[in-house]
This record gives structure tokens, sequence and C-alpha cells, in this order.
């Protein structure tokens, strides 16, 4: 879809990585790893890019500086992924279209994903799409609850999961598409009443489904986008899953 904007959440540091670079900026492959969500996006279509950076964000946009089409929203406190796409908020103003949001720490995005996603919205309009994938061992992951008729009920968080839930291979992999008024309205209804004190994301399609609105998750991403990157381990399991898949690094 012409009109998609995407927001790409990539003001984390790389702590866990054990490095001082923004982790969106840790190397794959010779690149930093968020060239390769954003050359995703670009091969699915989509021609307008925010990304959302605070921790060293003058290094992301220096990084990134070549690239024409993307343009920055500042997280200067890092509260949530709630709170780093309300700082994109003011350049989604008036904005009718879809708001795909991906994490900028997901290099295996693929664009096949994205253009599914896209596809099914323009299609079916919902206020809020979630792209999932079912996941043999989902521990650490949210699962998707659904109801009886196979209906999305919501997100439910490892440490809050029953034991049943728990075997839930259904999975959130914080890939969404949101219409852009929906989106807006739902991240302005955000609370931080949590042990975190955080301004959650994953809130913003209950918020939208309590109101009678139409969220739907879609199992349509990949296996390899079950892989994460949280530590210089997981780093070295990408890459080679990259290799396997034929990516090319820096030239």
């Amino acid at each position: 879809m012409s009109d998609a904007v995407a927001v790409v959440l990539a003001a984390g540091m790389g702590t866990r990585m054990k490095s001082d670079l923004p982790k969106v900026l840790c190397p794959l492959l010779g690149r930093p790893m968020i060239e390769f969500v954003l050359d995703s996006l670009a091969a699915a279509g989509v021609k307008r890019i925010i990304a959302v950076v605070g921790y060293r964000a003058d290094d992301v946009r220096q990084a990134l500086a070549r690239r024409s089409n993307i343009e920055f929203a500042l997280q200067e406190q890092r509260l949530g992924t709630g709170h780093a796409v309300q700082m994109a908020a003011p350049q989604l103003a008036g904005h009718t279209g879809p708001v795909l949001i991906v994490a900028g720490d997901s290099p295996l995005l693929q664009a096949a994903s994205v253009e599914k996603l896209l596809a099914y919205y323009a299609e079916h309009r919902p206020a809020c799409l979630l792209g999932t994938l079912h996941k043999p061992n989902p521990f650490g992951l949210g699962r998707i609850v659904r109801d009886d008729a196979g209906n999305f009920q919501g997100i439910v968080e490892e440490k809050d999961a029953t034991e049943a839930q728990r075997q839930i291979t259904e999975v959130n992999m914080s890939t969404y598409v949101f219409a852009g008024p929906e989106l807006l309205h739902s991240l302005a209804q955000l609370r931080n009443d949590n042990r975190q004190r955080e301004f959650y994301l994953t809130d913003c399609p209950g918020i939208l489904r309590s109101e009678g609105k139409r969220v739907e998750a879609l199992p349509v991403l990949a296996e390899c986008e079950a892989l994460s990157i949280n530590t210089p381990e997981e780093l070295a399991l990408v890459e080679a899953a990259m290799r396997d898949l034929g990516y090319s690094g820096a030239s």
C-alpha cells in the first residue's frame, strides 16, 4: 500500500549485547542490523518511514543519513514501547492510512510478511492487525489468546499467563498494522499503572477491542522472524541463519 507509513522502534541501548552501540547499530554481516529492516520495508513498497531514536540518537541518524525516505522522532526518556510510538504521533497527525509498527532490532523481518499484512489490512480494514507466528517453544513471548470461534481476545505475557495459556504457540512478534486515527486514539489512552511504570504498545489492541473495534491477529510471519537478538550469542545465531538464507552483507 503506497499510503502506508512505517514506524521503526530504534531507541534502545545494546546493554545485553555487551556493546555501547545503540542496539539497532550492532553489526550483522558488516551492516547495522536496522538496515535489513529498512530494506524489507522498502522492498514491500513502504515509502515513508519514521524511526524513533533515543540512545545515541545522533549516531543512528548519521548511520541512516543516506536514506532519503526516513525521518526521525526522538524518545528522550525510554518509558516503554507505547511511549516510543507516542513520540511519532505529531508526524502521524492527519494520516488516515495504515501505520505499520516494527522493531528495528528484527533484521529477519520479511518483505513478503509486510506485504501480506498490508494486503489483508487493505481488504478488511481492521482497527488493528497483529502479525503473529506459531513457535514450537514460545517461552518468554506474549501469547495470542483467541476465543472458541478463533477471534482475537488479547495478548498475555509469559509472566501473567496461566499454565493453559503457556501452551499456546501463537505469539506476538511486535509487528502491527493500525489504522492511523485508531493508533493515535489508543496511544492517547495508554496508562503506566504497572510495575515498570511504562507505557506499553501491547495495550493498544486491547483498548480498541474494549471499544468494540475490530482487532485481528494474522499468523503470516515466517519462521525465521521468530529469531530474536538480545545477546551476542543470539546475534551470532541470526547471522548464521541469514547466511543460510542468502543474505548479503556490506559490499
